[in-house]
C-alpha cells in the first residue's frame, strides 16, 4: 500500500498533515469554541474547504474534456457546527466566476457534474450543502 498523506499529532491540539509525493504541508488548529488556538484551519475548516476545492475542479475537468475553459473563481464558505453530537452540520459555498462567455448548455453542464462530486458524495447525507453558482 502506498501512502499519500502523513499526519503528525504536534500537541496542544494542533497537527500537521504532509502530502508525500509534494512535501506540501497544512497544520491544523482545534478551534476557539473547542478548546483549541484557531491559529489555523480546524479539521472541519478543511472539509469545508474541500467540498468547494472538490466542485471547482471537477467543474475544471469537465470543461477541459468538452473543450472549453472553466473561468477562475473566488469562493467563499460559511461552516455550520451543530452541537449533540458535535459536527458539521450545513456547509454553504458561494462560488463567484470571473465575467465569462459560457453558454447556458456549458453552465447546466458544469453545474451537473459538480453535484456529483466525490467530496459531496462522501459527507452525510444528514450535513445540508447549500452551494450557489455565481457566472
Amino acid at each position: 500500500m502506498t501512502h499519500t498523506i502523513e499526519n503528525k499529532y504536534l500537541g496542544e491540539l494542533r497537527t500537521e498533515s504532509t502530502h508525500l509525493k509534494s512535501s506540501k504541508t497544512i497544520t491544523t488548529d482545534a478551534p476557539k469554541d473547542n478548546n483549541g488556538l484557531g491559529n489555523a484551519f480546524s479539521p472541519t475548516d478543511l472539509v469545508s474547504s474541500a467540498l468547494c476545492s472538490c466542485i471547482t475542479t471537477i467543474m475544471g475537468i469537465c470543461a477541459k474534456k468538452n473543450n472549453f475553459i472553466l473561468p477562475k473563481s473566488t469562493s467563499f464558505i460559511t461552516k455550520t457546527m451543530s452541537s449533540n453530537p458535535r459536527r458539521i452540520s450545513k456547509i454553504s459555498v458561494e462560488i463567484n466566476f470571473e465575467t465569462n462567455n459560457l453558454s447556458e448548455k456549458q453552465i447546466k453542464k458544469l453545474i451537473k457534474v459538480a453535484k456529483g462530486c466525490p467530496v459531496a458524495q462522501s459527507l452525510s447525507s444528514d450535513l445540508i450543502q447549500e452551494i450557489n453558482y455565481n457566472f
